[in-house]
């Protein structure tokens, strides 16, 4: 590691690299329930515990094509997330239903001269969309207050001629756009010829969130751009990173460090073509790499352990993504099961659709569980399995179920308690612990914020 850290201390010095804070989002609110809605809404992952929201398949009305009215067209099956009202029958599931704000949020400058924009870091995604100047709603007053990029005031910004884009969930939320081709910034790395799409359209589950865009992290392959109508996607910032010549090697890659409110001294951060070695060297441990499988767009790789309490429980053949888009952690329902049967008073809520802690509960009354990433685990820092009051008798936690999702997604609960090196030029994760050897470990107040609906 010593050379790479040689390598990376050289470019950082003669580029001016330096870390990007990853601010906390003074709007954003914890909720359990709508994080979870959130998820299964935008992994379309059907749940296996039961409560208020599911996937249902009814036959549609199609549209023309390039028409958004629903008729003229073949009738066909679709699946979409729909909530159980008071009269036992489905309902829409609507903006007010899911977290749409991000805890974190990014300073990415765009264009020449350069436009300051917050955006959420999504490693669990691939594109890189914003607000712009573009969008047909601001008359109506929808995404007041957000940052937005205006193509018309840079100099070096092409259009991207018969390219658009389109993100939809099962909820019939989307964003959609144009795109065109410009200079980014991230962490005083420019890079050249990135593909920015920009939003003319957002329904209120996008639009509705602090952040004045998306920062995809994840892999090409689940870009949603197209060419007249057919999938081209898109290279990803990280992905031009490398194709650029002057990154050598072992730059590579990115990394994020994201810290509990507990921890009042460090800032959240990622940094872009170098690791900080201090906070590596501070863990006292060697990085714990594992070859990741990028084929479905994501940074996959094996899970295939958790411990609790010191009882290994063995998952052969289990994968997990690390995913900063996402919140909780999600897992199987015999790895939820064994870990709150360990929490005296836990129990599965149907109500708030998730498992809740009794607000009574002690740090010494939870269990020490730890998560295999490749051929090492790490402890999950006890704060994070209590995610955000339920009521105020209970705490909703933040382990919760992936339903039939075939993997794991292993979100902030998770992330919070490791360094993550994100190596895409050797296509590999890394990591060390971060947790204190001494915790002073702080639950926030159950109250009158509620988790379930």
């Amino acid at each position: 590691m010593e050379s790479i850290f040689k390598t990376q201390s050289k470019l950082r010095q003669e580029l001016g690299l330096h870390k990007v804070i990853a601010i906390p989002n003074k709007n954003y609110k914890r909720h359990g329930t709508k994080s979870y809605v959130y998820l299964l809404n935008r992994f379309g992952f059907q749940p296996t515990k039961p409560g208020p929201y599911f996937h249902k398949t009814e036959l549609k009305q199609r549209g023309l094509a390039n028409s958004d009215v629903p008729v003229g067209g073949r009738a066909r099956f679709y699946t979409g997330l729909v909530k159980q009202t008071k009269h036992d029958t489905p309902g829409d599931v609507t903006a007010e239903d899911q977290q749409n704000d991000s805890e974190y949020l990014c300073e990415v400058t765009i264009g020449t001269p350069p436009q300051k924009l917050l955006l959420d870091f999504d490693t669990g995604s691939s594109d890189l969309w914003v607000c712009s100047t573009e969008q047909s709603w601001l008359s109506s007053g929808i995404g007041k207050g957000h940052n937005k990029f205006d193509p018309s005031n840079s100099s070096t910004f092409k259009k991207a001629a018969s390219k658009a884009w389109k993100i939809s969930y099962g909820d019939g939320s989307s964003a959609s756009g144009d795109v065109g081709i410009d200079v980014i910034t991230i962490g005083g790395l420019q890079i050249k010829d990135q593909a920015v799409e920009l939003a003319k359209k957002l329904s209120p589950q996008f639009s509705s969130g602090t952040a004045d865009g998306l920062l995809g992290l994840a892999f090409p392959k689940i870009n949603t751009v197209t060419t007249k109508g057919k999938p081209d996607p898109q290279p990803t910032p990280v992905t031009n990173m490398i194709a650029q010549s002057d990154i050598p090697k072992d730059a590579e890659l990115f990394t994020s460090a994201f810290y509990s409110l507990r921890d009042k001294a460090p800032d959240s951060f990622y940094t872009f073509g170098w690791i900080d070695e201090d906070l590596v060297k501070a863990s006292g441990e060697e990085i714990a790499w594992t070859d990741i499988d990028s084929s479905e767009g994501f940074w996959m790789f094996p899970s295939e352990s958790v411990t609790i309490n010191g009882s290994k429980l063995a998952l052969s053949g289990n994968k997990a993504i690390a995913d900063t888009g996402t919140t909780l952690a999600l897992v199987s329902d015999e790895v939820c099961d064994a870990l709150y049967k360990q929490i005296k008073g836990a129990s599965y809520s149907e109500k708030y659709q998730g498992y809740i802690i009794p607000s009574t509960v002690t740090p010494e009354d939870l269990p020490d569980i730890s998560v295999a990433i490749g051929g090492k685990e790490f402890l999950i820092q006890k704060e994070d399995l209590v995610f955000a009051p339920a009521d105020e008798n209970n705490w909703y936690g933040g382990i919760q179920s992936r339903g039939q999702m075939p993997f794991d997604i292993l979100g902030d609960t998770l992330l919070k308690s490791i360094y993550a090196i994100w190596d895409q030029g050797r296509n590999r994760f890394g990591a060390v612990s971060k947790i204190e050897k001494e915790q002073n470990i702080t639950f926030p107040s159950a109250g009158s914020e509620s988790a379930g609906q």
